[in-house]
């Protein structure tokens, strides 16, 4: 069976075969520092994203939607609100079916030390692998937004007889530097791989791109044991796949690139690294365009999440100068608009905006209270935050990093405890 065949045509059995086999591991402990007070109180994966849906709901929607239903999440950093949301929101897989999403903490398995890095986060939990008995590990990183089937990678790395396939995206040169970057040949087959380099090495005959890996790796589960105790034994390994597994696996192994795309177009489908807040603000926003490139209205794709059962968006008074009204946004389930004026913005569940306020180019969080006389603009707004009536948001920079946190591109991050606290040091 060719490769095109595979990833267009081939039989869903044949892929079902593969991805009923095949076991999903979710790096999910990472804090996300990029994010500033985003994180201060959630894991990265754990925060909210798109109106109602947590950012790991997207690689756990992957799985299921590829018919992965053998998934284990690996947490750590400040865990308590990913392990609740996955506890509510997953528990329907049926474990007489051998289905089963896990949440695992992390348990110093191997020795005193927390996870080191991602290969020692594998490596210490490689006996709870070992014992699901699964055909191929798949893994995943927790915090990224994008849809994706995995049966056709796992099918091209069986194709291609490969040790390691690593999916990949093309990203802009000057934005590489942030991720691992590959060099490969003709038939994708990986001939260099470097983590986080400070001059990335563009695509041939592209100057303008580069090749990225999406944190996507493939193993053999025998193989993958080897290199982990291998990479455990070495004193010199930061323990990480993208600067030791990798790099040290192209010399020896056969390892293969999967570019995530359109098979015939060869058009780029929607990744997103969510990883600062400019990244965060914008990836939100693009919802709120008419025709978003990510669509979440995808019935044949859908991403599953946990939802409080809430009354439907409500929008109040129609005097000329106290109209409850939301143009060119998303708004959802619990808010009330109450005479004020919302545009350009996404609010998630359970908002209240009152009256005579303006809210303008904004990520609204679940449960954030802004009282009257408000105006918000180019702002995120954390969960449960509590804004005073007359404050104003995003109309002068100076005074807003004087309280909040200010990003390079102008947002203005506001948290409760801000809100709360006395004055503190912005930036920007």
């Amino acid at each position: 069976m060719s490769t095109e065949q595979q990833r267009i045509g081939a039989p869903r059995r044949y892929l079902s075969r593969l991805t009923r086999g095949t076991l999903a591991v979710i790096m999910a402990g990472g804090r996300g520092e990029r994010l500033k007070q985003l994180t201060e109180d959630r894991c990265k994966p754990a925060a909210p994203f798109g109106g109602k849906f947590r950012i790991i709901d997207f690689v756990l929607s992957n799985c299921l939607n590829s018919g992965i239903r053998q998934i284990s999440v690996l947490t750590q950093y400040k865990a308590h609100s990913l392990i609740q949301h996955i506890g509510k929101g997953w528990g329907f897989l049926r474990g007489e079916f051998g289905e089963f999403i896990e949440t695992i903490p992390a348990q110093q398995r191997r020795g005193p030390e927390w996870y080191q890095g991602t290969a020692d986060a594998l490596w210490q939990n490689m006996d709870l692998i070992r014992a699901h008995r699964p055909l191929h590990v798949l893994v995943l990183a927790g915090d990224h937004i994008y849809k994706m089937d995995y049966g056709p990678m796992i099918g091209f790395h069986v194709e291609k007889e490969a040790d390691i396939t690593v999916g990949v995206v093309e990203v802009p040169i000057d934005r590489a530097r942030e991720f691992g970057v590959l060099a490969i040949d003709e038939s994708n087959r990986v001939l260099g791989f470097q983590e986080k380099p400070s001059e990335p090495q563009p695509m041939p005959g592209r100057t303008d791109v580069a090749l990225a890996s999406m944190g996507i790796y493939v193993f053999n589960p025998r193989l993958l044991e080897r290199l982990l105790r291998a990479d455990a034994e070495d004193p010199g390994s930061a323990h990480d796949f993208g600067k030791n597994i990798i790099p040290q696996a192209i010399e020896n192994l056969r390892v293969f690139a999967y570019p995530f795309e359109d098979v015939r177009s060869k058009a780029q489908h929607y990744w997103r690294d969510v990883g600062t807040i400019d990244a965060y603000y914008e990836a939100n926003m693009e919802l709120v365009r008419v025709s978003p490139e990510l669509n979440i209205y995808d019935e044949q794709w859908p991403i599953w999440t946990y939802q409080e059962q809430l009354p439907p968006a409500k929008f109040v008074f129609d005097d000329d100068n106290r109209r409850g009204c939301a143009i060119d946004s998303m708004v959802s389930g619990g808010c009330i608009i109450s005479g004020s004026r919302v545009s350009n913005s996404l609010l998630f569940s359970q908002v209240r905006v009152h009256d005579y306020s303006t809210v303008d180019r904004s990520v609204i969080l679940p449960r954030v209270r802004i009282g009257e006389h408000c105006v918000i603009r180019n702002a995120i707004i954390d969960e449960g935050a509590v804004v005073p009536d007359g404050t104003s948001i995003g109309v002068d920079p100076v005074q807003d990093r004087e309280r909040f946190y200010v990003s390079e591109n102008g947002v203005t991050l506001v948290t409760a405890s801000m809100l709360r606290g006395p004055a503190r040091s912005g930036g920007g």
